[in-house]
């Protein structure tokens, strides 16, 4: 199918982000914000290009896979287009995972080059001993330290990154590939099983590019972004990386992990026009002692999870700002159904972003009315090619031109969409489905409910009824009379079938490092329990 934004078939993502700016008269504009330090696009490009020579200096070659485990900085951005610049394939890496997972990556996508962040070389290491196919680890970090990797690398090519773009050259034509071959993989959720290499071509991030940040956010040159998701995600990497990059605005880039205290700092600081978060981020920066203004922030963007009316109400009653919810995914790239701004319908996801389409069908594959719940299916020139060596997978997930995303929805009459839990979180309560999202959505408007997470258990009939896990605020008192009081609440807010039978409270919910609740982890932790008669 040929890409809805129209590129010529020989076409390098890279020139559409890099180059771009330049030509446009934008070389001097700041792109990157990193602790001190300020880079241009014109040094952008310049690094990019010495990244990729480095690159080629150990021998990467057209679609060879080049594992990025870094933490967010400019060297990750250098590395990432500096492997598309010359046709390879750039494959960023969570950096929150366990060796026995970056064995699996490792072996999955057969890189023979990882670049590492020189804090990550512990969990690392082990990973490497059975993985002749690594031929060079590259280690970010200061000049000279790749000596202190020879140990374990076995005889490989071993490299500091600062040495090896010192010697290579800022001068790089880019290699001429096609808008529709392989250019980087992100690795879907794995949630629910191994994560899979999710492969994107070329055109894809000027897709979500035009048809999400400019139609939707309206980026434009004088923007500052910054997103609590890192660059590893497809969030992320949209949010601070080739979404301003493509209109010539600037993105912070922060290494760690999220505190409320430490982003209010970088708000003020850098002053972002765009904040990028997710829900659980936002209920803990309204949680956490902070100001009363966001600065300069101009719009808000929320995705990963449904963000509560409730929380969207309290963010701009305090702060002014309205958050924008939306829902995307790994496989369509960024974020395909979104609220606009001054026209947010509070709970919902929004309405279908424009260049992308949008069904929702019933068990029998047929369109349901607006009102009915059903499986949503999305369409649009950003999906991925498909799973990489997973074939069956790939299959279950891409029909055609559509791509099963896994999530119940219903849409309402004037054009909003509602979600209501993954295909696999439904329950059905007295024959009536319910919908865990809706459940939380009332829980966490309760005074004392700082977060929740609602999966279904069966009770000694083996009857599958709601249950709530719950996180109390600082100040409340978890106790048998405040589980009745949320019951009760629930109640009052939605229709009472749906309900919690029981309220369970528990210090933190288990998440990805996308700070998405994993409700099979508490369907996990129920499944080792005996039934038991519900309370309340």
């Amino acid at each position: 199918m040929t890409p809805a934004v129209d590129l010529p078939e020989e076409f390098n993502a890279s020139t559409a982000f890099l180059d771009r700016n330049l030509e446009q008269g934008r070389g001097d504009r700041v792109a990157i914000y990193a602790g001190d330090d300020r880079i241009t696009y014109r040094t952008l490009l310049a690094q990019v290009n010495r990244a990729g020579n480095a690159l080629r200096s150990l021998g990467v070659h057209a679609e060879e896979r080049v594992l990025l485990l870094m933490l967010d900085s400019p060297e990750l951005a250098y590395l990432f287009w500096g492997a598309i610049r010359i046709g390879a394939v750039a494959v960023p890496t969570c950096t929150a995972l366990t060796t026995r997972d970056y064995a699996y990556m490792l072996r999955d996508s057969r890189a023979g080059v990882v670049v590492v962040s020189e804090a990550l070389l512990p969990v690392l290491e082990p990973a490497l001993a059975d993985l002749p196919a690594v031929r060079h680890v590259v280690v970010a970090g200061a000049p000279g330290k790749a000596d202190r990797i020879e140990e374990w690398t076995n005889g490989r090519g071993r490299h500091a990154l600062a040495d090896l773009m010192a010697a290579a050259s800022p001068e790089l034509v880019p290699a001429a590939t096609h808008r529709d071959e392989p250019a980087f993989w992100l690795w879907s959720s794995g949630s629910t099983g191994a994560p899979k290499g999710t492969v994107h071509l070329h055109h894809d991030m000027v897709v979500t590019a035009e048809h999400y940040a400019r139609a939707v956010l309206d980026i434009r040159e004088h923007d500052i972004c910054l997103s609590i998701a890192k660059l590893f995600f497809a969030y992320g990497l949209g949010n601070a990386l080739y979404f301003p990059f493509r209109v010539g605005a600037a993105a912070v880039l922060y290494p760690g992990r999220f505190e409320p205290r430490l982003y209010f700092d970088l708000i003020r600081r850098y002053r972002p026009t765009l904040f990028f978060g997710v829900p659980t981020a936002y209920a803990a920066m309204l949680a956490a002692d902070g100001p009363a203004d966001l600065g300069a922030v101009r719009l808000c963007v929320s995705a990963g999870e449904p963000l509560p009316a409730a929380l969207f109400n309290r963010w701009k009653e305090r702060f002014g700002v309205e958050i924008l919810d939306g829902i995307g995914s790994t496989e369509v790239l960024h974020i395909y159904i979104s609220n606009r701004a001054g026209r947010v319908r509070p709970g919902s996801s929004g309405e279908v972003v424009p260049g992308y389409g949008v069904k929702i069908v019933g068990e029998d594959g047929r369109e349901v009315p607006p009102g009915e719940i059903g499986d949503l299916l999305v369409s649009g020139d950003s999906i991925a090619s498909g799973y990489w060596n997973k074939h069956e997978r790939t299959k279950q997930a891409f029909r055609g031109d559509w791509f099963v995303s896994g999530d119940k929805y219903y849409r309402d009459p004037e054009g909003y969409h509602w979600y209501c839990g993954r295909s696999d979180d439904m329950l059905k309560a007295g024959g009536q489905w319910v919908s865990p999202a809706e459940v939380e959505a009332a829980l966490i408007q309760h005074p004392a409910v700082l977060e929740c997470g609602v999966v279904g258990r069966a009770d000694r009939d083996e009857l599958v009824k709601p249950y709530a896990f719950v996180v109390l605020k600082p100040g409340h008192r978890a106790d048998d009379a405040l589980a009745e009081e949320l019951q009760a609440f629930v109640r009052s807010k939605i229709a009472a079938y749906k309900y919690p039978r029981w309220i369970e409270f528990t210090p933190e919910l288990p998440k990805t490092a996308t700070g998405k609740i994993q409700r099979f982890r508490l369907r996990e932790r129920l499944a080792e329990r005996q039934p038991q008669a519900p309370v309340g």
